[in-house]
């Protein structure tokens, strides 16, 4: 029998799973001369074509400086370009150019191996259930930050570097 609660076995179920799944990731990242960070830009990009670059900086949680290296690697791979914004002189979008199109297939490819393998055992059912769950958990601590925030109290904002 465990010594912690269901819920802090949860916590820590759910940690060790999110370490894996990116040490995983990245593994498999290097098979496509690739980061995790620079996947993470470029199906974040797919989502949403013409992002401000700070937008998606706080969309990734890095800080804009490191999502401007990230940037200007995938800039000089000639995979995402950066455009003026026409209603803001200090901002970039940020879009996809045709060349990122095979990548992101490949990247789209090795995802759902990745995933096919980190679910294995699980039926549809099981991890529609796991989704909705985990989004019930999400919205509940967005909900928490956000109500710190309105209150007036010190909430922590973490940044990781990553490139």
């Amino acid at each position: 029998m465990s010594m912690f609660s269901p819920p802090r076995e949860l916590a820590f179920t759910l940690s060790d799973v999110a370490r894996l799944l990116r040490t995983y990731s990245d593994q498999r990242a290097r098979e496509l001369n690739m980061t995790r960070a620079q996947w993470a830009v470029l199906v974040r990009l797919q989502r949403r074509q013409g992002v401000k670059q700070a937008e998606l900086a706080e969309t990734l949680d890095i800080a804009p400086i490191t999502l401007g290296r990230l940037i200007d690697k995938l800039t000089s791979a000639g995979l995402v370009e950066r455009r003026d914004d026409a209603s803001d002189r200090r901002a970039n979008r940020l879009f996809l150019t045709e060349k990122a199109e095979p990548i992101l297939r490949q990247l789209g490819l090795l995802a759902e191996d990745v995933m096919g393998r980190a679910l294995a055992g699980l039926d549809d059912k099981t991890i529609r259930a796991m989704t909705e769950a985990l989004m019930m958990i999400k919205a509940n601590l967005k909900h928490e930050l956000n109500s710190g925030a309105e209150q007036g109290e010190a909430v922590p904002v973490r940044r990781r570097a990553q490139a």
